[in-house]
């Protein structure tokens, strides 16, 4: 099947270098998404014969379990408006084989390092960003359990228009839900955004590739803390559990499916204690557990001191506000300390990579690290300290 579809989304997003560009209307930006490179960004993508393919080695999400389906996914450049702008409009022209998909994500730039959350331009569904943007990114999502889909071409327009009500706006930490945490494993295995799972690694997995980071990355992290008091700060690198379009810490209105659940409440843990949906995933399959979240064996075992599958408070880093910066360590966690003290007891971990969102700084022992040589410490929450010798990127932090 052959198809042409025209998106209008009200998301930041962002894409990549033009090939023509076509005429812009006053305050609109329009241009042609450059198709035709694949690079150490993209995963399971690769381009023949003038068109983007999903390639056949492209892996499936490791946490949902569904090896039939591979995924892959092409990040645009980031692409300057010539006017602010919070919508984006998308034609695509495409084959999609049964049984396959094409996406349009997008997102748009903050300022800082930071990104508003993936949307899906979907066809004559608008999604609203939270404000209008400079800049913007796409990411071209494809999926298949047999043949490949294609995408030959992909025309954008930039444009304003009056956002949605309902939306939520975060308070400065972030949303945050309690939900079921369970343990990922799948050692060797490869995750939606390429990253090959090591032993004790640390990452965690969300149903919706709206908070997927790119490998390597932690634009889209989570605070997850356990009932012991320990916490960990970790990248978003996999799709899972069960589902793979439950972004539940969304208002209902914009959530992706499962519109009429709380916000907040996984689409799984709603059909294992009540049956919903017949108490199935996405997929027709029979839930086995309420998970919300899957943790990479480090984060469980190591940072959160995990026995077993568990209750756990998790907050959303990217959908909060304030100072921000990114763990930068040789590989291994940076310890999480109760003061401001390489002696004091370690109470979490935050994983290279990952953002983290700090509420105040103080001066406390001298450590030197990759950023550097510094006696100021960051707090990320009430008795939860990091040395900014290994924290890039923050600006604007107070004194406790």
């Amino acid at each position: 099947m052959t198809w042409r579809y025209l998106l209008t989304l009200s998301v930041a997003t962002a894409l990549t270098a033009t090939l023509a560009t076509p005429a812009s209307a006053a305050g609109e930006t329009r241009w042609r998404a450059d198709l035709t490179t694949v690079d150490a960004d993209d995963t399971g993508v690769t381009v023949r014969d003038g068109a983007l393919r999903l390639d056949r080695t492209a892996p499936a999400p490791a946490s949902a379990r569904r090896a039939s389906t591979r995924t892959g996914f092409l990040v645009l450049d980031p692409q300057r408006l010539d006017a602010p702008a919070n919508a984006v409009a998308a034609t695509v022209e495409s084959t999609v084989p049964a049984g396959a998909e094409v996406a349009v994500d997008v997102r748009g730039a903050l300022g800082g390092d930071q990104w508003t959350e993936w949307v899906e331009a979907r066809p004559g569904a608008p999604a609203a960003l939270p404000t209008e943007v400079g800049t913007v990114q796409v990411r071209l999502a494809l999926t298949a359990e047999a043949d490949a889909p294609e995408v030959r071409r992909l025309d954008l327009r930039a444009f304003s228009q009056v956002n949605r009500s309902g939306d939520v706006a975060a308070e400065a930490a972030g949303l945050s839900y309690r939900v079921y945490a369970t343990r990922e494993g799948l050692v060797g295995g490869t995750t939606a955004n390429g990253h090959v799972i090591v032993a004790r690694d640390h990452f965690v997995a969300l149903p919706s590739r709206r908070g997927l980071s790119s490998k390597d990355t932690g634009t889209y992290s989570v605070r997850v803390c356990a009932s012991n008091g320990r916490c960990e700060w970790a990248p978003v690198w996999d799709v899972g559990p069960w589902n793979t379009k439950d972004d539940y810490w969304n208002p209902s209105s914009t959530r992706e499916m499962w519109k009429d659940l709380a916000q907040g409440k996984p689409e799984a843990q709603a059909a294992y204690e009540n049956g919903y949906n017949g108490g199935k995933d996405q997929f027709g399959r029979a839930v086995a557990n309420p998970a919300g979240i899957d943790l990479g064996d480090g984060t469980f075992w190591d940072g959160l001191k995990l026995t077993d599958n568990s209750w756990v408070t998790v907050t959303y880093q990217w959908t909060g506000s304030g100072p921000a910066g990114v763990v930068r360590t040789a590989s291994t966690p940076l310890n999480v300390r109760s003061s401001a003290s390489s002696t004091a007891s370690q109470v979490g971990l935050a994983a290279n990579y990952a953002q983290v969102r700090v509420e105040c700084q103080v001066t406390g022992e001298s450590v030197s690290g990759t950023q550097g040589t510094s006696n100021v410490w960051y707090r990320l929450a009430a008795g939860k300290f990091v040395a900014k010798a290994y924290v890039s990127g923050v600006s604007g932090a107070t004194n406790c």
